[in-house]
């Protein structure tokens, strides 16, 4: 452009103007002095103002693109699907939509743009409540809280290890964990974005709704029933035992998956709020897990007879092993009702044990069977309260904790010459072992007034001696040996052998009498002689008649009794018949009078206590008669 053009541009006064430019000095002059506001005709858009609606324009444009009302892709497609970049994009937009419209609310609150932000926030909150509700509901199966649970796990061991494990450990995870993961970061993404925006409300109320739902369908599927005192004490108890059997089961895996499952779900998606995820946990598990714990309460309070105890046992035990996760899953206020019912359960059902336990004792004492027990046998008392002992030592563990600081009931001590610990203290059952043995003192006094319906002194002490053996034996062979330690075995064993000692004392003291003290330095004539083997004969076969069906139910101690019988019979007789054999060779009937061979003696006792009542079979041993004839002769049958 030629320098003479610019000029036209850059206005210059001409002489016909410098009149004007004479007489306006003095305005010029007067407008330095109090100056004019001048208004421009357009407005001034300013550097911010301009982002803003860049911003908008843009966000305007990706909320349209997948709103359901006025486009159809938007109606059938998922936006966290189709594309993720797409996703966080739509997110970013919402964020900047938000801060368009705090800008045009402190600058003009009657701007057009202020409307058109509001709603084209609304649209985009819709999408996202429509995209949360969709991820939830084709996720059911990969966000279900026992897939989340084992994950939670798997994850826990991975961060303890070194990187290129969790490397290795990373790349194992298979491709539904990977899709699930994705999902709860959606989620998050989602929920944080509504909840921020003042949209929580909706977001919650899916979540809970379908989070409830696949609960609720878990602990159906587990078993779980809401069964009230009235359905479970008319329920037969071989029915009730099976669902006790369920409940065990569940309880273990609502509480190790589904619950423990649900928590990590619920704070991974809600982690921007505190309150919203105690809310959400609370109402989608609260109910359940009541219902789930309220159970054994109500079974302890249905059944409480003794027979009963070992599933109450397994109730309580159950529980308390899940105690700590039960206290760390509920830790909200809102979900104390799921410890409080828990805790309920475990009080209700040590209160039963413990009267349970108390109506066993009860039951003891009361047996009033008067019949003997033939050949001095087990008593069937005695074997039903060792075994239900024996079962109950199993539970030791939880007992000690049901029975700790719970006395004996009054008059009720045991002896201490019975049950003595050399230091109470320092055995941590040492209340529950108290226990056992006050039981088991209960059943040996019981046995007492049974062994006095025996007639027989000698049969009563070995019906005695069968039955503490039996017990000794069930104490050692269980965990009942733990409970009552060494120094209470070693009692009851002595105690064994004194009654065995009394009655081969008892029962074979008229065989032994009817042998002189010292055969070979007693003088004899022969027909006393002859009468001293009479009277053995007669006493022996009469004893052997009467013990041929009694019986000692345990091999060792069968073997025991009959060697301490041999050692006092056989030797002594052993001289008897070897002093006067000479003596009675020329007797006509010599066979009449010895009829018994020393060694006969000990085939003979070889066939006792087994209860068969074998007659005394008829021996024909003679003087020549060998050891060996004679064994074969009378061998046990």
């Amino acid at each position: 452009m030629p320098f003479k053009g610019l000029r036209t541009v850059f206005y210059t006064p001409s002489s016909k103007d410098s009149s004007i430019t004479s007489s306006s000095s003095s305005s010029l002059s007067s407008y330095n002095r109090s100056p004019m506001r001048i208004r421009p005709s357009t407005p001034i858009h300013t550097l911010s103002e301009s982002i803003i609606e860049e911003n908008m324009e843009r966000a305007k444009s990706i909320i349209t693109k997948w709103d359901p009302n006025s486009s159809t892709f938007g109606k059938v497609t998922s936006l966290f699907h189709e594309s993720r970049v797409e996703a966080k994009e739509f997110l970013k937009c919402v964020r900047q939509l938000q801060q368009a419209m705090h800008f045009y609310a402190s600058h003009n609150s009657s701007s057009d743009k202020l409307v058109q932000a509001q709603t084209l926030m609304q649209v985009a909150m819709k999408r996202l409540e429509k995209e949360f509700y969709q991820i939830l509901s084709s996720n059911r199966d990969h966000l279900d809280p026992e897939s989340v649970s084992a994950r939670s796990s798997i994850s826990e061991d991975e961060e303890a290890g070194p990187e290129d494990e969790i490397q290795l450990a990373g790349e194992s995870i298979s491709e539904v964990e990977q899709f699930s993961t994705l999902a709860m970061s959606d989620l998050s993404s989602i929920a944080d974005c509504m909840i921020s925006f003042g949209y929580g409300k909706e977001c919650v109320n899916i979540y809970k709704i379908i989070r409830k739902s696949i609960v609720d369908e878990a602990l159906y599927k587990l078993g779980v029933e809401h069964l009230t005192s009235l359905h479970i004490h008319k329920m037969d108890w071989e029915v009730l035992e099976t669902k006790i059997k369920t409940w065990l089961n569940a309880v273990k895996i609502a509480m190790n998956s589904l619950f423990h499952g649900e928590r990590i779900v619920c704070d991974h998606v809600f982690s921007a709020s505190d309150f919203i995820r105690e809310s959400c946990f609370s109402d989608i598990t609260k109910e359940g897990a009541a219902h789930l714990f309220q159970f054994p309460e109500t079974v302890a309070k249905c059944h409480k007879s003794p027979e009963k105890m070992f599933r109450m046992l397994d109730l309580y035990n159950a529980i308390a092993e899940l105690w700590s996760d039960i206290d760390s899953i509920f830790s909200f206020d809102s979900t104390s009702v799921v410890r409080s019912q828990a805790l309920n359960s475990l009080m209700r059902l040590g209160d039963t044990v413990r009267s349970m336990l108390s109506d066993f004792e009860s039951a003891i004492q009361k047996d009033s069977s008067k019949t003997p027990i033939n050949g001095g046998a087990l008593h069937p008392l005695t074997r039903y309260v060792m075994n239900y002992l024996c079962f109950l030592a199993d539970y030791s563990g939880i007992l000690s904790d049901i029975f700790a600081n719970c006395p004996l009931p009054e008059n009720s001590s045991v002896p201490e010459s019975y049950f003595e610990s050399p230091n109470p203290n320092d055995n941590p059952l040492s209340g529950l072992a108290t226990r056992m043995a006050w039981i088991i003192l209960v059943l040996l006094c019981k046995l007492d007034g049974k062994a006095e319906l025996y007639k027989d002194s000698a049969l009563a002490y070995l019906f005695l001696t069968n039955n503490l053996e039996y017990v000794v034996q069930k104490v050692l062979s269980s965990n009942l040996r733990f409970l009552l330690e060494d120094h209470w075995i070693l009692k009851q064993q002595s105690t064994v052998k004194q009654y065995a000692a009394s009655y081969v004392q008892l029962g074979w003291n008229k065989v032994l009498s009817a042998i002189p003290e010292d055969p070979a330095a007693t003088t004899m004539s022969l027909e006393e002689a002859k009468q001293c083997f009479h009277n053995f004969n007669s006493a022996f076969e009469e004893t052997y008649r009467i013990q041929s069906s009694w019986v000692v139910t345990d091999r060792k101690l069968r073997e025991e009794i009959k060697v301490s019988i041999a050692k006092k019979l056989v030797p002594a007789y052993r001289d008897l018949y070897g002093t006067y054999r000479d003596m009675l060779r020329t007797e006509n009937d010599m066979e009449s009078v010895m009829k018994f061979a020393p060694d006969d003696l000990g085939n003979y006792l070889s066939d006792l206590f087994y209860g068969t009542g074998a007659a005394l079979g008829s021996v024909s041993s003679s003087p020549s008669s060998s050891p060996a004839q004679s064994r074969g002769k009378h061998s046990r049958r």
